[in-house]
């Protein structure tokens, strides 16, 4: 069940909120009446008045643009419809997750301040925590998300930040993001809440985080073909990531290409589609592997411990998302099951998600490899968890018959 601090003074925001209308009501155009707004192939720009040139640096010029690490038209177009889709102010889109990840957390922490994160993360996001923050005094305490009482207990008097995903990866855990808000601003702290397993699903800002970041280049996108990301939160957040002393939007530069901002736009404006094709699809594997016997972990089963968290949060409109696991018993069995799986044609042995055809990976030898043996242990990541990411199989019933068959053969069942 959802915790005692839960959603309930975000319902009204979840009902009214919805980012595929939002993304629908959009007027891009380019400046020649293009229904797809056209792509600024260019790093610098032309000023009529030296005076303007000035101003445009010092941020006080409105739809000017000087050099395209500080503002692309084709980048905050994306920028633009990012917001719209989280409901916030504005956004900053950056050339990978990761960048969006690390500007937000340093545009807010400096040496000798402390951050407290979800233990289960994405390993690259692990990996920022453990070994690079530290280099700069930053410290961060890893704690069970869903327990409240430890989330509290960790905050330090330095502390900044709590950070989570709203579905940790590779996990599968829930977080009460409406409860971790309200300790958040209690404390005096920024809720960061990593969304890109659950876009359209949940809307992270408009249940109380402060930022909401994506890796653009799994679900929104979803074609596997580029590599962004996205940082969505209040205007003020947004001009400080891009101040041109201080931003470390502006001073880290991490660029998105122009021509892959325009390729993602479109892409974006069938995300709804797609997250109710791949929740969909993820929802019949998961009940019909449980019904041959493989305990699966889906948010999606009533059984999932939290399922009636994250129904509370979601919008019921797009699923319970195209992420599930399960454990195989041992590496070397998940490592068998994939190939069989790969030459069965069920999908790719290979890391990301939220591309059409179904990928998987075995989490502790993949994207979870940076998390030490004794810390996977140490927050349950079996050795031999299979991550899946469900894709868009038009039939997949014959999905299952080719996953079954591959289960059956490396006697799971």
């Amino acid at each position: 069940m959802p915790s005692e601090n839960s959603n309930q003074n975000f319902k009204f925001n979840i009902m009214k909120f919805d980012p595929a209308n939002s993304i629908q009501d959009l007027l891009q155009l380019g400046e020649y009446g293009d229904v797809n707004p056209s792509v600024t192939d260019s790093a610098t720009y032309t000023f009529k008045q030296a005076k303007t040139m000035l101003d445009t640096f010092k941020g006080e010029a409105e739809g000017c643009f000087l050099y395209s690490r500080h503002w692309n038209p084709s980048n905050k177009y994306l920028a633009d419809a990012m917001a719209a889709m989280e409901g916030t102010q504005a956004a900053w889109v950056t050339a990978s997750g990761m960048a969006a990840i690390t500007c937000a957390i340093l545009q807010i922490c400096s040496a000798g301040d402390h951050i407290v994160s979800s233990r289960t993360t994405y390993g690259g996001t692990f990996a920022f925590f453990e070994n690079y923050l530290p280099k700069l005094n930053i410290q961060v305490t890893m704690v069970d998300v869903t327990d409240l009482k430890k989330v509290e207990a960790a905050i330090q008097d330095n502390t900044k930040i709590i950070y989570t995903e709203t579905m940790t990866n590779p996990l599968l855990q829930v977080s009460d993001i409406p409860a971790l808000a309200k300790i958040a601003k209690k404390r005096g702290l920024k809720l960061i809440v990593d969304n890109t397993f659950t876009p359209m699903m949940v809307a992270p800002t408009q249940l109380g985080a402060d930022i909401t970041v994506y890796s653009l280049t799994k679900f929104v996108n979803g074609k596997n073909d580029c590599v962004a990301g996205a940082i969505c939160a209040d205007q003020d957040f947004i001009n400080s990531l891009i101040d041109v002393n201080n931003g470390t939007a502006m001073l880290l530069g991490p660029v998105l290409d122009p021509f892959r901002s325009s390729s993602i736009l479109k892409n974006l404006h069938t995300l709804h589609i797609r997250m109710q094709q791949h929740s969909r699809n993820a929802l019949y594997l998961a009940k019909r592997l449980t019904e041959i016997g493989i305990k699966v972990n889906y948010p999606g089963l009533e059984n999932h411990p939290g399922h009636n968290l994250l129904k509370s949060m979601m919008n019921p409109d797009f699923g319970f998302g195209g992420m599930l696991s399960f454990d195989a018993g041992s590496a070397d069995k998940a490592a068998e099951l994939m190939e069989s799986m790969e030459m069965e044609g069920v999908g790719y042995l290979a890391v990301s998600l939220g591309y059409f055809k179904t990928l998987f990976s075995n989490s502790g030898k993949s994207t979870s490899s940076e998390v030490p043996e004794d810390k996977q242990k140490e927050m349950g990541l079996a050795e031999g968890l299979i991550r899946f990411s469900v894709g868009l199989d038009n039939d997949i019933e014959r999905t299952f018959a080719k996953m079954e068959k591959c289960i059956r053969k490396a006697g799971l069942v």
